[in-house]
């Protein structure tokens, strides 16, 4: 009896084992499906819209929209390329505003040939300066996509699209399936395309409205997980009352891989001509200086000055990518602070509100024709900006680290940020209130002139 216990008894511990872990794998799994959630961006994401403008003899013509509803994250050079797969035997006739990437195999065809034979067509936008004849609305921009905060009105793209399969109608057509979305890399993930109320358009003169056939919406989420293995920014801290500079952490982005020369580059060598490209056109692969953090980006934040009634800031994102000009660059930070920010300097500046009513995250970016480029490593590849803020008494200290930023952001992806107990901290003579080179001076005569005159 007592046998037939203990193995009921072993049975129940196995079983609940296996369901313990049956549970955690899937607390995993669930986690992992949520990477693509930005909490500082909650509902950011990037909208595919087709719409069905009119039908033609044998299937119909389409208007594609791209619009970028992230607000910090862009899409810059060399740009957006969208694929998906067709779910019958289209072909694409004809395009405006872009083009495939491929034909495919058109053999099939005897007079007119298409634009696009491909199963899985792959479209990419034209560049600026196209022939007004291959254009339409809001195209040709080189695949390049702003930020909804930054410039909403260049935050969308379009194209115009011919798709042939004989006897489609509104009853027999198909919606596309498994779209990709490359920015100009991985990162996106699409899911199925929907089928929405039409859109509508209003006419130049804003005195009539038009509508689309059909509408099929398609959203896309980004995981920076996904775009690249390791992050592409780091964060270093220094501040006016400590010597310490905090660097940004060891191997932040990576590590130097002595065994493969070439794997970063020295600013100091004598080839650094023959190694660097000088063509002036971004390339995704980073080609980076060789430093501690083997980081593309740095940001710096400096605690600089303190006042009575403000204390300030000094802010340096430096470029350590020899294949990057960051165009449309920007910043998001997190700080408590930011509630009262009273002056910035060379940057604009948007308040972002994720949690709706705390004010602590700011993005800040370049003004144009100014400073909005952060040119390639060797190129005086450097944006600095200072930030003035206005002290509240209840919360604001020196202390533990607290005038530092929570997080930071550079295009979207998430800073590297040194550990906690690396920080800055106030001298132990000065752990409760900052003494000034004035007073201290002041204190210093007092006393000598006190000892003087008491000998």
């Amino acid at each position: 009896m007592a046998n037939l216990f203990l193995f009921i008894a072993r049975s129940f511990f196995n079983l609940s084992s296996f369901s313990f872990l049956l549970l955690f794998l899937l607390s995993f799994s669930s986690f992992t499906a949520t990477e693509a959630y930005d909490p500082l961006d909650p509902n950011g994401n990037i909208t595919i819209k087709w719409d069905i403008m009119s039908w033609t003899a044998d299937g119909y013509v389409a208007v594609v929209t791209i619009f970028n509803f992230q607000q910090y994250r862009h899409i810059q050079a060399p740009g957006w390329t969208l694929g998906w797969k067709w779910s019958k035997k289209e072909v694409i006739w004809s395009m405006m505003g872009g083009q495939t990437t491929e034909q495919g195999d058109c053999s099939r065809f005897k007079g007119n040939i298409p634009h696009c034979c491909k199963k899985d067509p792959t479209v990419v936008d034209l560049l600026p300066g196209t022939p007004y004849n291959q254009q339409i609305a809001n195209c040709c921009k080189g695949g390049v996509l702003n930020s909804w905060v930054q410039d909403p009105a260049t935050a969308g793209s379009s194209f115009q699209v011919s798709v042939g399969q004989a006897g489609t109608t509104n009853k027999t057509v198909r919606v596309p399936k498994n779209f990709t979305l490359k920015a100009p890399g991985p990162g996106y993930t699409c899911g199925p395309a929907k089928i929405v109320k039409p859109s509508r358009f209003v006419t130049a003169d804003k005195r009539r409205v038009t509508q689309a056939l059909m509408t099929w919406n398609v959203t896309c989420t980004y995981s920076q997980f996904l775009a690249q293995k390791t992050p592409t920014c780091c964060v270093s801290l220094s501040s006016f009352y400590n010597e310490t500079i905090v660097p940004c952490p060891q191997c932040a982005c990576g590590c130097q891989n002595t065994s493969q020369p070439g794997s970063c580059v020295d600013p100091k060598a004598p080839h650094i001509a023959s190694v660097v490209p000088s063509t002036g056109k971004n390339n995704y692969a980073p080609l980076v200086q060789c430093t501690s953090h083997m980081c593309p980006v740095r940001v710096h934040w400096h605690v600089k000055q303190n006042y009575k009634e403000y204390w300030r800031v000094k802010v340096t994102i430096t470029n350590f990518n020899y294949n990057m000009n960051y165009t449309q660059w920007n910043l998001v930070v997190q700080h408590p602070n930011f509630d009262n920010l009273t002056q910035i300097f060379s940057f604009n500046y948007k308040s972002l509100t994720p949690y709706t009513a705390i004010n602590d995250t700011a993005m800040l970016w370049g003004v144009k024709f100014y400073n909005d480029l952060l040119s390639q490593a060797g190129q005086l590849g450097n944006v600095q900006s200072e930030l003035l803020f206005r002290k509240d008494r209840a919360t604001f200290t020196f202390e533990k680290g607290w005038a530092f930023p929570r997080r930071i952001y550079f295009n979207g992806d998430n800073c590297v940020m040194p550990p906690p107990d690396t920080y800055p901290w106030l001298p132990n003579g000065s752990s409760h209130q900052l003494i000034s080179t004035l007073s201290l001076l002041t204190t210093l005569l007092a006393a000598m002139a006190f000892l003087l005159g008491y000998a």
